[in-house]
């Protein structure tokens, strides 16, 4: 049985959120997070990237707020006032994009309860969203909108049935005889198969570009990268990830489900795979063990492939390899280098003012789309 051993951790991507000080003065244009529960004003941000936040909790003793993954640098220290609601402002901007985080009271970890939940960090966290600059891409515009359907597909592999969720582009259910290609797209350790659709805003994404005339449709498929139990923590964690059966649903259960259930076109030339972090690691993996099921591979902060890994393989249309910029992005562009310099059609982008996160995400699924089924 392979293993994988994966030490890339997906939520550290808050560069610059918990400063030891503010450099500047903050500007008092805050405004209620797009993610936030409907009618509740807090947390909020403003033009700056900052973050205030406001817990009413009359009997607790210390009130933290920790965003990514373990909440690094301490966390923002709230205050409490005489009614008992504790306020508090991130130290410094953070990132553009979406952000988990938690709570904790005398403590405890809770979730805000002025925010909506999005799973991630192996658990369902509240989410916070910092207005970038270029958000217009993955934005809830008016255009024709296609459709993310839940699937319950069959694996007798594993004995149960499992989850996908399948983005359908506009025009999928008007026209019987159309057929499309189709991107299988993983999510990253901690996460699920929600995580494209609900913090990625991927339908969103292929919505837009279709609708510029940027990307030809095709279908999008989103399920669950594991197969047995990783508990974060104990039990060696990513160390006792094994692929192989994660490898048989893929191959053996899904793909043939979706070519049965959808109008799918089926030949190597019009199927890819691509995923963020741990899902990039699954897709280069099987993408190698594999050669002859995908033609179109991407890697979103997900490592990289080499001139050596892709011997021979003459099938192979597109290799997109992608980082934020306060990742190691060297990595991208000389992989780059050398994949072209071996005869590859290979592309890197850098996300610039990012990390590992998901603006990092939205920003390489916009620019590897259009490459896409060429």
């Amino acid at each position: 049985m392979k293993k994988l051993f994966f030490t890339s951790l997906l939520l550290v991507g808050l560069s610059g959120t918990m400063c030891p000080a503010q450099t500047a003065a903050v500007i008092e244009d805050f405004k209620p997070s797009t993610k936030n529960q409907p009618g509740r004003d807090y947390p909020m941000v403003n033009s700056q990237g900052y973050a205030r936040f406001r817990i009413a909790a009359p009997e607790a003793q210390s009130v933290v707020v920790s965003l990514g993954l373990g909440g690094q640098r301490g966390g923002t220290v709230l205050e409490k006032d005489a009614e008992g609601v504790w306020t508090g402002t991130t130290a410094g901007p953070m990132d553009e994009g979406f952000h988990y985080y938690h709570v904790t009271i005398d403590g405890g970890v809770f979730n805000d309860p002025g925010t909506l939940n999005y799973y991630g960090s192996t658990r369902w966290e509240s989410g916070i969203e910092i207005p970038a600059r270029d958000q217009d891409f993955y934005a809830l515009r008016n255009v024709p909108h296609g459709n993310v359907v839940q699937i319950l597909f069959p694996s007798p592999s594993t004995g149960t049935s499992r989850r996908a969720f399948v983005y359908t582009p506009p025009g999928y259910d008007a026209n019987q005889s159309k057929r499309y290609p189709v991107l299988y797209l993983q999510h990253g350790w901690g996460e699920d198969e929600t995580a494209w659709s609900n913090q990625g805003h991927a339908n969103l994404i292929m919505d837009n570009m279709i609708a510029e005339g940027k990307i030809q449709p095709f279908m999008i498929v989103m399920t669950y990268g594991m197969t047995n139990d990783i508990r974060p923590g104990g039990g060696g964690g990513m160390r006792n990830f094994q692929i192989d059966p994660f490898e048989t649903v893929l191959l053996k259960e899904l793909i043939p489900y979706v070519d049965a259930n959808f109008r799918t076109l089926t030949d190597i030339n019009n199927r890819a795979m691509a995923g963020l972090s741990m899902g990039g690691m699954e897709t280069k993996t099987i993408s190698l063990h594999n050669p002859g099921v995908f033609a179109y591979y991407g890697l979103l902060s997900g490592g990289t492939y080499s001139p050596e890994d892709l011997q021979g393989r003459s099938q192979v249309k597109l290799v997109f390899m992608s980082s934020g910029s306060k990742e190691r992005p060297e990595g991208v562009i000389n992989a780059e280098k050398a994949l072209k310099e071996a005869g590859f059609n290979a592309v890197s982008y850098v996300s610039e003012g990012t990390a590992h996160e998901f603006q990092t995400w939205r920003r390489s699924l916009y620019r590897m789309a259009p490459l896409l089924f060429k």
